[in-house]
């Protein structure tokens, strides 16, 4: 057998790397990151898998949460680096119907149906119809950023307060944007500060029959779902990676928000 050349090996191995990294480029064909007509930046969540739920060996929550299963997100999609923020809203709708006024702090007090209306003009000043709200699998997977404990920085609900807002240090109020550190894939305010209104209608045993690919939640229920937690939400029981929340899609509440995806090109 003919041996290679060091040289001719070298080549071979940089051509190989080289080839690779053309591949993954061409295969996701976009900028990791993203900034719109109003400001509002966008991170690139690349697709994988994960495990959905609360694990109850090592965490208290509902049962809405279990059973903790495998999802697997086969896109990847554009979610919002931060909350929606009180200026944001009030560029495309033209008021502020926020209690805690600020203009960096997220807009709250807005319903499922707001931020639907919100996402439709969005759409129409910029001519496409890409803006929607996360599913509640692909908010989960993107908070978690590849970790399965039951924050995206471990399992010490004492460590909370470098990463999120919540009833031990807020002051009771919502906070600007980003000021905490972020999760592992660059977002902000995943773990409270305000809970995010998502996609999913809300089923109680969902989870137990859900598909395993881009699931979507049931086709039709009462609530919607919200997740992450707030300011105002004890650390371990409602400001978890797996917590989630309902409520009427027409209800406002001053803890609850929501946080943008965007669908690639």
């Amino acid at each position: 057998m003919k041996k290679i050349s060091l040289p001719a090996l070298v080549f071979l191995l940089l051509f190989s790397l080289l080839f690779c990294g053309f591949q993954s480029g061409a295969a996701q064909g976009r900028d990791k990151t993203f900034t719109n007509s109003i400001g509002m930046e966008f991170v690139l969540i690349p697709s994988g898998s994960f495990m959905m739920g609360r694990d109850p060996a090592f965490e208290e929550g509902n049962d809405s949460e279990l059973p903790q299963h495998k999802v697997n997100i086969s896109k990847p999609f554009y979610l919002g680096k931060y909350q929606v923020t009180q200026t944001q809203w009030e560029a495309v709708m033209g008021s502020n119907p926020s209690k805690f006024k600020g203009r960096n702090n997220p807009v709250e007090q807005v319903s499922w149906d707001d931020a639907q209306a919100f996402i439709k003009r969005l759409n129409a000043k910029e001519g496409h119809s890409r803006y929607r709200l996360p599913t509640e699998a692909e908010w989960e997977y993107a908070a978690r950023a590849g970790t399965s404990s039951a924050y995206t920085f471990g399992d010490d609900k004492h460590d909370l307060s470098g990463y999120a807002w919540y009833d031990g240090n807020s002051g009771d109020t919502t906070r600007p944007v980003g000021q905490e550190q972020s999760n592992g894939w660059g977002l902000y305010d995943v773990h409270g500060n305000i809970w995010e209104w998502v996609q999913d209608w809300h089923g109680k045993k969902y989870y137990a029959n859900s598909p395993e690919t881009d699931p979507k939640g049931p086709s039709s229920r009462e609530y919607r779902v919200f997740l992450g937690g707030s300011w105002y939400d004890v650390a371990f029981e409602y400001c978890r990676s797996a917590s989630r929340g309902y409520d009427s899609p027409d209800i406002r509440d001053f803890l609850i928000g929501f946080r943008l995806a965007l669908s690639p090109e």
